[in-house]
């Protein structure tokens, strides 16, 4: 594969200045953005959004969900995000060489563009590789994210066919809530963090900003082509990593009828790894988000938003310019919820959106713009124990023309604690520009991926905890891989090229409960994620997705002092289509522990990896040993 497009899709990097970072998130507030999710007047403890695009309840929804707050986050100690979302079903996680490196999120064996992802309400990611830099977005800034399992293009378009991840940054909690850490670990780690937020009568904010940095590891231990693989050279050097981040929100309620918000974030980091042609990096990321809301009356709301994320990057070899990739996304959205679920007529939602995909770099693409504008509706209702909620959308790409996506969903209580549901969901993808005009990879004939999705869930909600089943099969036609069978003045090193059919058949389980003192979770997944086209792949595992992945939780408080440990097996798993590069399976243990040693006081260690496990999760591109993070923690409660 073409050493640019390797990069692209999964390291994002420009250079700018700190100066630039304050004016940019000032004009957060300046320039609303796009904001599905009302972050200033709900409770999201409770509400869940992402899977209706509505407010409902948690025990509500259901679409497979899984929700982490803020008490998950500070009980898990992750490392990174990554490590937060792989610890949830269905998740299966890739990354090229440590901290800060490309990381890649697979959602119930789909590819990783095939996940949607939200930071407070606004898409994210690049429009050149498709992916959201997941490693830049610092775990101290996240106040919870909602993961919806399953195809959602009836409800957001393009790219949600594997689910969607909502990312919300941190939110007051009351009049004035300050909050700092700082942690140094393995590898000369130094983290640090300090944020504010308050709430009044009519308004609320919250400034967050925070500090990372790492010598890291080395990143890969590939060769020089033509017989390597991975970086395809040979720089045995640790690959640091640094990242800088900001965020700010608020929002204000003018009166019974009207509120708004506006959020800013803004990441900026700096990143080594092993490359032939660059081996440096300097990233940027933005999101710029805003809403306006107007409730005429007690069952009718108007949303509207609108908004823009950029993805900005700049690449160099031993200090010289290399490349640039800057990608822009503008968004609005038009939204009205008419009714309530429980009533006789249900809760209706009507709405309009808008995209714009803008590329601007040192690489010529034909095509470096498109817009895409869909309409879309949803029904939710309950009667007695049913319960049903159907969406419908239409898309118009300026690219690919009209794509008409819909999902059924429905749920039955068989008792009080126990619900069965089922769902019937269509999906698709448009092509990136790198899968359609990246130099020597780019195949313009490409189609638009399809999907078809068929789902069963059992749940259920007993006074000793929660447990769930879901049952899965996911069709996907025209599925976008690298072949390297293309050949031909276009094709040098192979190419973009559509697979004709594949299949994804899983089952996920889900537990939870309180035993004594302690408190037990723990997930497990089985995946059969084929390739079923009729060339010499036909039978073959997708790549990079394992067939079977565990999780097992356990912690427990012995008052102001609290202890935890995470097991988690992952079986073997494929680099390549051919299935000829086998990464095996492996396990990992970490532990954790906390000591409040006053009321807003309290200090953290966490130790991973601790039996010290060699592991790959691509190719060649090795992964942290054992390791540890040593945090202090300032927090006072509201």
């Amino acid at each position: 594969m073409p050493r640019g497009l390797a990069r692209s899709a999964g390291s994002h990097h420009v250079s700018f200045r700190s100066s630039t970072l304050a004016l940019a998130i000032a004009t957060g507030f300046l320039v609303p953005a796009v904001s599905f999710a009302d972050g200033a007047s709900t409770d999201m403890d409770s509400v869940v959004v992402t899977a209706s695009r509505t407010e409902r309840s948690l025990n509500q929804v259901l679409a497979a969900s899984t929700v982490l707050d803020r008490a998950d986050i500070e009980r898990l100690q992750p490392r990174s995000l990554a490590d937060l979302l792989g610890s949830t079903p269905g998740v299966s996680i890739a990354n090229n060489g440590g901290p800060g490196k490309a990381t890649s999120v697979f959602m119930r064996g789909t590819e990783a563009d095939h996940v949607l992802v939200l930071v407070d309400g606004v898409k994210v990611g690049s429009a050149t590789s498709g992916t959201a830099a997941f490693q830049d977005i610092p775990v101290d800034q996240i106040e919870r994210i909602e993961i919806v399992r399953g195809p959602y293009s009836s409800l957001y378009g393009s790219d949600a066919l594997g689910g969607v991840i909502q990312i919300f940054t941190r939110h007051p909690e009351g009049a004035f809530v300050p909050n700092a850490s700082i942690g140094v670990g393995s590898y000369d780690t130094l983290r640090g963090s300090a944020g504010f937020a308050g709430r009044g009568t009519q308004g609320w904010y919250s400034v967050e900003a925070s500090h990372d940095q790492t010598d890291g590891i080395n990143a890969c231990r590939g060769k020089p082509s033509p017989r390597g693989g991975g970086c395809f050279t040979y720089e045995p050097d640790k690959d640091g990593y640094r990242n800088n981040a900001l965020s700010l929100k608020g929002g204000w309620r003018f009166d019974e009828q009207w509120d708004a918000d506006a959020t800013a974030t803004r990441t900026e980091g700096r990143n080594h790894y092993d490359g032939t042609s660059s081996n440096f990096a300097e990233s940027a990321t933005q999101v710029l988000g805003g809403r306006l809301r107007y409730r005429p009356a007690r069952d009718v709301v108007v949303t509207a938003n609108v908004g823009r994320s950029e993805d900005l990057s700049t690449d160099y070899e031993d200090g010289t310019y290399a490349d640039t990739f800057n990608t822009h996304r503008d968004v609005a959205s038009l939204q009205a919820d008419i009714g309530r679920v429980s009533s006789n007529t249900g809760l209706t939602t009507l709405g309009f959106d808008w995209q714009r995909d803008r590329v601007v770099g040192s690489t010529d693409y034909l095509v470096d713009a498109r817009r895409n504008h869909a309409l879309y509706a949803q029904w939710q209702g309950e009667f007695g124990d049913n319960s049903v909620q159907a969406s419908l959308r239409r898309d118009e790409n300026s690219q690919f023309g009209g794509k008409t996506t819909g999902s059924l969903q429905y749920g039955y209580a068989l008792t009080k604690t126990l619900r069965v549901t089922g769902s019937y969901g269509t999906a698709f993808k448009a092509p990136t520009f790198n899968d359609l005009y990246y130099p020597d990879y780019g195949n313009p004939e490409l189609g638009p991926e399809t999907s078809r999705n068929w789902e069963l869930g059992l749940r259920g909600t007993p006074g000793w905890g929660t447990w769930s089943v879901n049952a899965f099969q996911n069709r996907i036609d025209n599925l976008i891989v690298f072949d390297s069978s293309l050949s031909g003045p276009l094709f040098p090193f192979g190419g973009a090229n559509n697979i004709a059919r594949s299949r994804i058949r899983g089952v996920e389980l889900a537990g939870d409960t309180t035993l004594g003192a302690w408190r037990l979770s723990g997930n497990a997944t089985w995946l059969q994620p084929e390739d079923e086209s009729d060339g010499p792949t036909d039978g073959n595992l997708l790549p990079r997705r394992a067939r079977r992945t565990a999780r097992f939780d356990a912690d427990r408080s012995f008052g102001p002092l609290s202890i935890g440990a995470s097991v988690s097996g992952f079986s073997y798993r494929y680099d390549d289509t051919a299935n000829a590069n086998r990464l095996g399976g492996y396990a990992l243990t970490d532990l954790r522990a906390a000591y409040a040693f006053a009321d807003a006081w309290k200090v953290e260690l966490s130790a991973n990896n601790v039996f010290d496990r060699h592991y790959e999760t691509a190719r060649y591109f090795n992964q942290p040993g054992r390791n540890w993070l040593l945090t202090l923690r300032y927090q006072p409660r509201s």
